[in-house]
């Protein structure tokens, strides 16, 4: 019951911080890019590289597979993946808020001047905050230890969208809710449908047999 309640707050402060954000945004974004020197510069810029789908992707790819009995978990990782950024997608084309550096409220470092912007690519939310959070109820059921790492990672990559100019406080935190709640529903759509599960236990059978057939030639 306290861990129910535990949670309920949190969403009550996650909400809050949503509503509040949205009054501030302008504000805060201004006030972090004063704090940008050479050394912050290159640790948000790494923190956002590293933090692109294809990294995400691999990287938690490769720690689901690196155990036999965790495999089973890499077809809703990869749903989960999927499923955030379809739905960073369609909301992006349906707000079309453009970027804190696109309406001169910051400037954006020379560093990400080539960087593609193209139409659809708008602010609301963060896609790069919602596929760091979408994974952290997985790795919650699987890596425990790893959590307060990844989270931290996560937040680390939401701070640096809003320093470099990319995004507003609103778009990583509506990104990053989004994400997790994402993540909450295809752990339990795992946990009774074992979709991952079956699905990884029948390509594993499958792989057997073909290997028994190559062996009996």
């Amino acid at each position: 019951m306290r861990w129910k309640n535990k949670r309920i707050f949190a969403w009550i402060l996650v909400v809050f911080a949503v509503i509040v954000s949205f009054y501030l945004d302008n504000t805060l974004v201004r006030d972090v890019s004063f704090l940008r020197n050479s050394v912050l510069d290159k640790i948000f810029l790494v923190m956002t590289y590293v933090s692109s789908e294809v990294v995400i992707l691999a990287v938690v790819t490769a720690l689901f597979l690196w155990k036999d009995e965790k495999r089973r978990w890499v077809l809703p990782l990869w749903l989960t993946l999927g499923v955030s950024a379809i739905v960073g997608f369609l909301l992006k084309v349906t707000v079309q808020r453009l970027r804190p550096f696109q309406i001169g409220i910051v400037s954006l470092l020379p560093q990400l001047q080539k960087a593609s912007y193209d139409i659809w690519n708008f602010s609301f939310p963060s896609n790069h905050s919602m596929l760091a959070f979408c994974v952290v109820p997985i790795l919650s059921e699987q890596y425990p230890k790893l959590k307060k790492v990844w989270i931290a990672a996560a937040v680390l990559i939401a701070i640096s969208r809003i320093y470099l100019g990319l995004h507003f406080f609103s778009d990583v935190i509506v990104g990053g809710a989004i994400g997790y709640l994402i993540g909450i529903m295809i752990v339990r759509l795992e946990k009774e449908e074992k979709i991952g599960k079956n699905t990884y236990e029948y390509i594993a059978t499958e792989l057997r047999k073909k290997r028994k057939i190559r062996r009996g030639r």
